[in-house]
């Protein structure tokens, strides 16, 4: 059990010690989607959502959820981020998001930017609820990740 990196000799879970590593300058990218229906999508582009503005509440939900995902995640790092932006594309049927999180610092930022993703599609979720409740919250993964002793790490496409 020793092999895996938040267990320790016992099995127990623990938190990684980073105090021995270097500092680099680290980025994360992840992305998602969200599908939905025509009329909502229509409604989020216009700006005509019940709830008013989606996308800007979505990426403020999603910027200040990367920075508590070490209360959010038991094992993660409380981190110091430095950057994190939040992107969305329409697609025919869909609302893309794409999150980067970046710092210079001893553990990657992959968590926070997945759970930017995540926090921003759960809220244009809530936001949009009202004209269509089957939305369907797909693909959050990691996209891009760069810095440390991995180097550059880039998602098959």
């Amino acid at each position: 059990m020793s092999d895996l990196t938040h267990l320790d000799a016992s099995g127990a879970a623990r938190m990684v010690d980073v105090g021995g590593k270097a500092e680099t300058h680290r980025v994360a990218v992840a992305s998602g989607r969200i599908a939905m229906s025509k009329q909502a999508l229509e409604a989020i582009r216009a700006g005509d959502a019940p709830k008013g503005d989606v996308l800007g509440t979505a990426r403020i939900a999603g910027i200040m959820a990367a920075k508590r995902t070490g209360e959010l995640i038991p094992l993660c790092h409380p981190l110091g981020l430095e950057a994190v932006t939040i992107d969305f594309a329409f697609e025919d049927s869909a609302i893309a998001v794409t999150a980067s999180a970046s710092l210079t610092g001893k553990t990657g930022v992959e968590m926070e930017a997945m759970v930017a993703v995540s926090t921003a599609l759960l809220t244009i979720y809530d936001m949009a609820k009202a004209i269509d409740k089957g939305m369907v919250i797909e693909n959050v993964r990691p996209i891009e990740k760069r810095g440390g002793k991995s180097g550059i790490w880039k998602a098959p496409a």
